[in-house]
């Protein structure tokens, strides 16, 4: 028996058969896939691009001194301030100051009629001497009343009710006394004098008015300029450096400056620390004394104080802008001798305009200070050159004609 033969082949293989346009098209799409392998395999990959030269410009670390500053906001407070006000109640007869004016200690201000005070002196004066009179009268009497007793003439008792008579007027002479004191002291509040130097403010009231004796506005406000004083926060973390130095018996030195911290208005030195930290803000208030012999301060200005805690001498300094920092630490990029730059780690002392105090480089050591975010260690940098002054623009002028 022989063996059974299948019809027919695999499906595809007919259909391949029955269409030979598509089988074609099937080849053809094979063929191509076959040479893109191919193509992907052995074509050599390109380079990638060298490294790019990156512009940058340099500073050198050099050695010397750097001052620490401990900065804050201060406001100009007089060292005294006086509402002048009257003692005594009356008609306000005269003011002697112009508005702004400065002012002496005992320089009069103003004057309140005198007339009724002056009464009451006279007649404290009228009643002292009458009670004098009498006082010396029994002093005559206690004598008689003395040498009678010692005759036997008078009792006793008498000679002891004289005796207290007379201590009796002397008291009435001593109230007398204290009374035409008194009456003295109301004619001289009379005259309203300045109680200290300064600059007085502006008229309250005017002549004319009754003022109370002791009014609550007063007549006018006399403020101490020359000297003036700053109150300014000291942090807490920053105290142990300002109370170290005064411990020491240095003097510190403070410069006030104004809003935009790029003017000085006058410069003075701490006096004092307060003896409390406020809880709230962590911060204490500190005092410094400026000579104000210009008025550059003015009372309740703020400004800005400015206070040297203490200068570092001999010291690495660098560019402040060559110094960058991240997560961990602060860093700069030291110019290494084949035009590459490498990243070293420092530590940042103090900070003062444009130079920074750090550890960790070499004096004479060339530093990035700007293209840091094309940099990293092992870059190739070219150092761009200084800019060169511009001329001064010149007018032109016309050449001379040539001779013929």
């Amino acid at each position: 028996m022989g063996g059974v033969r299948p019809q027919g082949g695999s499906p595809i293989r007919s259909g391949l058969r029955k269409h030979p346009v598509l089988s074609i098209a099937v080849l053809v799409a094979l063929l191509v896939c076959a040479l893109l392998i191919v193509h992907g395999l052995f074509t050599p990959k390109a380079r990638p691009p060298a490294s790019a030269v990156v512009p940058v410009s340099t500073g050198l670390a050099k050695i010397g001194d750097i001052n620490i500053y401990l900065d804050a906001l201060g406001t100009v407070t007089p060292v005294y301030t006086v509402t002048v006000a009257s003692r005594v109640t009356g008609e306000l007869t005269g003011v002697y100051y112009k508005e702004g004016q400065m002012v002496k200690k005992n320089d009069l201000l103003a004057t309140i009629d005198p007339r009724p005070y002056q009464a009451l002196l006279l007649q404290a004066q009228g009643q002292l001497a009458r009670d004098q009179a009498l006082l010396k009268n029994a002093r005559l009497d206690l004598v008689r009343y003395q040498n009678a007793f010692e005759q036997r003439a008078i009792p006793e008792q008498q000679l002891a009710t004289q005796q207290a008579t007379v201590e009796q007027d002397a008291g009435v002479v001593e109230l007398d006394e204290g009374n035409l004191a008194a009456a003295q002291v109301n004619v001289d509040y009379t005259r309203i004098v300045s109680p200290i130097d300064g600059r007085v403010g502006l008229r309250t009231v005017d002549p004319g008015n009754i003022v109370p004796a002791n009014g609550p506005t007063g007549l006018a406000t006399v403020t101490q300029l020359q000297p003036i004083t700053v109150i300014f926060d000291i942090s807490e973390d920053e105290l142990p450096q300002v109370t170290e130095q005064l411990s020491a018996g240095r003097t510190l030195s403070v410069a006030a400056l104004d809003r935009s911290q790029q003017h000085k208005l006058a410069d003075g030195t701490l006096i004092t620390i307060d003896n409390q930290i406020n809880p709230t803000t962590g911060t204490v208030r500190a005092r410094a004394t400026f000579a104000n012999s210009r008025n550059e301060l003015f009372p309740n200005q703020f400004v800005n104080a400015r206070l040297l805690i203490k200068t570092l001498t001999k010291v690495d300094l660098v560019p402040a802008a060559a110094i960058q920092r991240n997560n961990d630490a602060a860093f700069v990029y030291v110019v290494q001798p084949g035009g590459t730059v490498q990243s070293r780690n420092v530590k940042v002392l103090a900070t003062e305009g444009e130079f920074s105090a750090v550890t960790g480089v070499t004096p004479g050591e060339q530093l990035v200070t700007d293209g840091f975010d094309r940099l990293q260690s092992g870059s190739t940098i070219v150092v761009r050159q200084a800019q060169p002054a511009a001329a001064p623009t010149e007018t032109p002028t016309t050449p001379p004609p040539a001779h013929e």
